[in-house]
């Protein structure tokens, strides 16, 4: 709330409290004689209740402007004057523009009411160095009096000064204006229009003349209540309301008097901190309990509040006033209430005792001392102008005791040389501080060093005082820390660590103290002996290899201080330098071998010799001359195969110094000399199998040998050879069939059959645990299945097939186990196909052939039963063979109709099959149709079912209408489910017939029952019968309406399992698998939607398979369905380990394996 808001709240309540007698609040402070003009931060006279013991108490003047050096001055106006008021700032010392803030009352601030009235205006004067911020107040209302200030801010200085700004009226009374005219808003364009004020009054604007009698309005708003005003004033035609409340307000009333209160508490009240303050009312009855209360909470008795009476006065006194008095407060005495609002001023902290300057030198230890005027006060510690760091990790420190501050420097610097103030709301004090250097004396000076090369290197000096860093420089040159040399500073000593010194080392060497002019100087000499640098020419094994015939010229980087002689040899030969061939050269830092055309003999070891007054060094080098190798010797060729052959060679004697990297091989027909590559690639191997020659033809082939200087001559050629090879083994062998003396396999053809063809195949067992092979066929067989005879019953058996040419027989293609010769019984199985796993449906007349496959062995015996009756074989024609078994109909009839079982059996296993036919016919004609009512051109028909569905559900009805007169029929409705209906938009007048006919999956029957009588359409009359019906009881038990059916599944794809379930409520369903429900089983998803169960197996496996049932249980009872599950595609043992498949599971599959095979 705006202090602006509080002054018109405040004297609102004056008005409404007294309407004869306005209170209007002063901005002057009685009792004081400091002239409100030069005053700061007086927002309200403490009036009356300022404590009467000390009335005469001085105010302290405020501190003086730290950053304004002029102020803005209270000032007063006429209203609709303008005014300007300005606030100057140096800007000396300043490196930037302050920050400046217009405010009215406490909280308004007036950089957001800038327009018409209020204009805000900075300017800067660069010869003065002058910020000058004015604000303009143009055309001044009554409203815009009251207390402004203005705040400046520099960084951390802050400054502000308050002025009052009072507004003056004209004394012109309101009984000779027309209210009504002045009151209308402006609406002629000038600058002022739409504007809720008096200026219409002010500038004495011409009255318009008006027709209508005049009317003394300013008596009805007297005598009118508050809530009446915006009537009145729209009556008489006033729009502007506010200017009409606001000069109401300025009217002399009579103040009402209170009943309880004979002085009631000031408006508002100011006090210091830590000062006393009375509030002061008058009672009217002294014995009416009174109750003081701060923000609405009332308040206690305490040390704080003392309440005091002294006759009818009432006296709450606050003790050492804080900023947490600083609210609002009321005081309640009976029904009666008043109110006011305290505020506390905060007084500056004064510096008493300024610090004082320091001079010292560095490592001292530095206090600064201030005395202040309030204990505990916030202060601010300064260097040269900006804040003192106090964090943790700090050099400075900050003491507190009582009035007294203390900024503490432990271990003082030169650059702690400064500046120091203490800032405080009410002053600041600076003092300076000076921090020198001490004496330098030099206890070790810098001396001359030689040194090795590659040697550590130590530079030492010791200088006091000890603390003090300084920098070491090389040629002039600034030396930084590095990883090899490092600086090292304690105490009083200071040396310079180079890890391994070189050449570059050298030189003169200065230690400059920090901060003195003084220096300490050295040289360092660097020695280095005679180095052969081989490492650098990075030869493997210091071996220089060339090829023949090329120009060698060997540079070897050398060293030494001062530079070596050089000498080279080859043995116990020194290589001159005036060689014709082969010489030797040194220049600078390194020393070269030439070799104009390189030979074979040019191969050795050379040695370098190098010697100065540092020392002697040598090293060697090896140079290989290398060459292209010899030929190999001619290749062998022992092994020949059908279109490759298998060949070997030696290396060559001379590889010509350098590894053989690999060979290239050459092929060429006899009687061709075109010879063809082999490989493209090195082969390294000294053996190669070249493919893709042509049988029967003689080849020859040759090697090259190849190393890195290139390739050799070719080879002689080999000794001619031809291609023959014989075809591969037969594939696919396996039992085909097995009897107590017999073994039937059965094979494929061989993959490739060489050039000279397939003449036929050889067949041979071996008895198991015996090595000798017995041919069963004494002359070859050109068909790829063969019987074994003459076999002992119980015997174990290995049998192979071989496929013969004119090469030669082939590998031998083995039966991997042995075979038991003895015949194996399968169980049988019915593979029922798709399609009559449900209701098989045909129409009377039509043939069925139903054809079910089987397996079994030996030959199964299959028997059919219908409704477990043996079939007539007149009507049903029922032909087996080894693997299927047909049941043929030629002609269907209604009795053919019902569930056949098929049974196959194999000694002791059955297994068996049910197929469901039906045959279809037409329906007959419903049993009776007759009219049940007629109203209007309405008729209603009900029907019984007819008595012969013809073998299927009836889907509809068809009922037709026809007129007595004519007797022709049309079709009303088509598809009707229901045996009742009703027949609309008849023609009245007319009387109808009916006739319908019942529909199932074959058609609509042949004949229609018709309505016996007549149905009459009258136009009057028309009464409709109803009929009471009873509510249908639609609970129902569970029932399954489409059972499950045995399902047969691949492994790896999913399977689903369906049925439909009725009942009501709605059922829980529950699937199990082996009587065991399926809970949480991520394999296993279940649906149920619109009475549809369905049961998703995912990925099922051998294991997934057995019996499945599907539960629905409600509170009528319960029902449940069964279907087996088959999966096809099982797995090995080995192969559900290997898909981490538990043991437990695998056990358990393997186990109902087994049973289903007993079976």
């Amino acid at each position: 709330m705006s202090l602006f808001s509080f002054i018109s709240m405040i004297t609102v309540f004056f008005f409404t409290e007294d309407a004869s007698s306005p209170k209007k609040l002063s901005i002057e402070l009685p009792h004081d004689s400091v002239p409100a003009m030069g005053r700061k931060d007086s927002v309200w006279s403490l009036g009356d209740g300022q404590g009467p013991e000390d009335p005469d108490k001085p105010i302290d003047s405020p501190p003086q402007s730290t950053l304004m050096i002029e102020s803005p001055q209270s000032a007063v106006i006429p209203v609709g004057g303008d005014i300007t008021f300005v606030a100057k700032v140096e800007a000396k010392d300043l490196l930037r523009k302050p920050t400046v803030k217009w405010f009215k009352g406490k909280w308004m601030d007036l950089a957001s009411k800038t327009g018409k009235h209020l204009q805000l205006k900075e300017t800067f004067d660069r010869l003065t160095k002058m910020h000058t911020f004015e604000m303009h107040i143009i055309k001044a209302k009554d409203n815009y009096a009251g207390n402004y200030r203005c705040e400046v801010t520099y960084k951390d200085k802050f400054d502000s000064c308050s002025f009052d700004l009072e507004i003056k009226e004209t004394d012109q009374g309101s009984q000779n204006i027309d209210i009504r005219s002045a009151f209308k808003r402006s609406s002629e364009g000038q600058e002022d229009a739409g504007e809720l004020d008096f200026s219409g009054l002010l500038k004495h604007r011409e009255v318009k003349p008006d027709d209508t009698p005049e009317v003394d309005v300013w008596e009805i708003l007297k005598g009118a209540r508050p809530d009446q005003y915006e009537k009145i004033a729209f009556m008489y035609g006033i729009t502007d309301l506010r200017g009409l409340l606001r000069r109401m307000k300025k009217i002399p009333r009579e103040e009402k008097k209170s009943e309880a209160f004979l002085k009631k508490l000031e408006p508002a009240y100011q006090a210091d901190k830590g000062g006393r303050i009375r509030l002061v009312v008058d009672l009217a009855d002294p014995t009416v309990d009174l109750k003081w209360y701060k923000n609405g909470q009332e308040i206690r008795p305490s040390p704080k509040y003392i309440f005091e009476q002294k006759g009818t006065l009432r006296i709450m006194v606050i003790n050492n006033c804080s900023l947490n008095d600083d609210a609002a407060y009321s005081v309640a005495a009976g029904d009666e209430k008043c109110s006011t609002e305290l505020f506390v001023k905060e007084l500056p902290v004064k510096i008493i005792k300024d610090i004082e300057p320091v001079k010292t030198t560095v490592n001292e230890r530095v206090e600064l001392e201030c005395e202040v005027s309030e204990e505990g006060a916030q202060v601010k510690w300064m260097k040269n102008g900006v804040e003192v760091p106090t964090g943790v990790r700090s050099r400075y420190r900050v003491k507190c005791e009582g009035t007294k501050h203390i900024l503490v420097i432990d271990d003082a610097s030169r650059e702690d040389t400064g500046t120091y103030s203490i800032m405080a709301t009410g002053g600041t004090s600076e003092a300076h501080v000076q921090v020198d250097l001490k004496p330098l004396k030099v206890y070790q000076d810098l001396d001359d060093v030689k040194v090795l090369l590659g040697q550590p290197i130590k530079l030492q000096c010791e200088i006091s005082p000890g603390n003090v860093p300084g920098r070491w420089y090389r040629n002039g040159q600034l030396i930084q820390p590095n990883d090899r040399i490092n600086i090292i500073h304690r105490n009083r000593v200071h040396r310079l660590e180079i890890a391994a010194g070189t050449l570059h080392d050298a030189g003169d060497y200065t230690f400059v103290p920090e901060g003195y002019s003084q220096s300490l100087s050295g040289k360092l000499h660097i020695i280095d002996p005679p180095r052969v640098h081989l490492e650098s020419m990075n030869f493997p094994d210091n071996t220089v290899t060339i090829v023949a015939g090329n120009k060698l010229r060997l540079e070897i980087p050398i060293s030494g201080e001062p530079a070596p002689r050089v000498v080279w040899m080859k043995g116990e030969r020194v290589i001159l330098e005036s060689g014709h061939r082969v010489h030797a050269e040194t220049y600078g830092d390194q020393t070269s071998l030439t070799i104009d055309i390189t030979e074979r003999d040019d191969t050795g070891n050379y040695k370098i010799v190098l010697q100065n007054e540092a020392g002697e060094a040598s090293a060697s080098v090896k140079i290989k001359v290398v060459d292209i190798p010899d030929p190999p010797e001619a290749p062998l060729v022992p092994v020949v195969g059908g279109d490759w052959c298998s060949m070997t060679w030696e290396p060559p004697k001379y590889d010509g110094g350098s590894p053989i990297l690999g060979y290239f091989i050459e092929r060429k027909k006899k009687q061709s000399s075109r010879w063809m590559r082999l490989n493209f690639d090195l082969t390294k191997e000294t053996a190669f199998e070249p493919k893709k020659m042509i049988e029967g033809v003689p080849y020859e082939v040759r090697i090259f040998a190849v190393n890195a200087i290139g390739v050799s001559k070719p080879s002689e050629p080999s000794k001619a050879f031809t291609p023959l090879a014989v075809t591969s083994e037969p594939t696919m062998l396996v039992v085909d069939d097995v009897t107590d003396t017999t073994v039937t396999v059965k094979w494929r053809p061989p993959e490739t059959i060489g050039a000279a063809g397939l003449d036929g195949y050889l067949v041979e067992y071996c008895i198991e645990g015996t090595d000798e092979w017995i041919v069963s066929n004494d002359e070859l067989t050109e068909k790829t299945r063969y019987t074994i005879t003459g076999l002992t019953p119980g015997s174990k058996i290995l049998v192979r097939v071989k496929a013969i040419n004119a090469a030669g027989p082939s590998a031998a293609r083995t039966i991997q186990h042995s075979v038991l010769v003895k015949e194996v019984i399968e169980p049988p199985k019915i593979r029922v196909p798709r399609h009559l796993k449900q209701t098989y449906t045909r129409r009377v007349g039509e043939a069925v052939n139903l054809v079910v496959p089987f397996m079994g062995k030996p030959r199964p015996k299959v028997n059919w039963l219908k409704e477990g009756k043996a079939i007539d074989p007149t009507h049903v024609s029922i032909r087996n063979t080894d693997c299927d078994s047909i049941m043929f109909i030629r002609k269907a009839e209604r009795s053919h109709s019902g569930k056949y079982e098929m049974a196959v059996q194999v000694e002791n296993h059955v297994d068996t099959a049910i197929l469901d036919i039906q045959v279809v016919d037409l329906p007959g004609p419903p049993q009776s149709v007759t009219i049940e009512d007629v109203w209007g051109g309405n008729v209603a028909l009900v029907w019984t079912p007819p008595k012969d569905n013809g073998n299927a559900p009836i889907i509809g009805y068809t009922i037709q209408k026809a007129d007595k007169k004519t007797m022709e029929w049309y079709t009303c409705i088509e598809q009707y489910h229901r045996t009742c209906i009703t027949i609309t938009e008849l023609v009245v007048g007319n009387e109808y017939f009916f006739r319908i006919f019942a529909e199932n999956m074959c058609g609509p029957s042949d004949t229609a029952t018709q309505t016996k009588k007549s149905a009459l359409i009258v136009k009057e009359g028309m009464q409709l019968k109803t009929h009471e019906f009873s509510d249908h009881d639609f609970m129902e038990a569970p029932k399954f309406t489409q059972a499950l059916i045995n399902t047969s599944a691949v492994a790896g794809y999913n399977a689903t399992l369906n049925c439909s379930v009725r009942a009501n409520p709605k059922p829980k369903v529950v699937w199990m698998k082996n009587k065991i429900a399926i809970l949480d089983d991520p394999r296993y998803r279940m649906f149920s939607n619109q009475g549809v169960c369905t049961l998703e197996i995912r990925k099922p496996s051998p294991y997934d398979g057995g019996m499945y049932t599907c539960k629905a249980v409600n509170d009528l009872g319960e029902a449940q369905v069964d279907c087996k599950l088959e999966v096809k595609g099982g797995f090995t043992f080995y192969e559900l380990m290997q898909r981490g498949v538990p043991l437990h599971l695998i056990d358990k599959y393997m186990n109902e394996k087994v049973v289903d095979q007993e079976k």
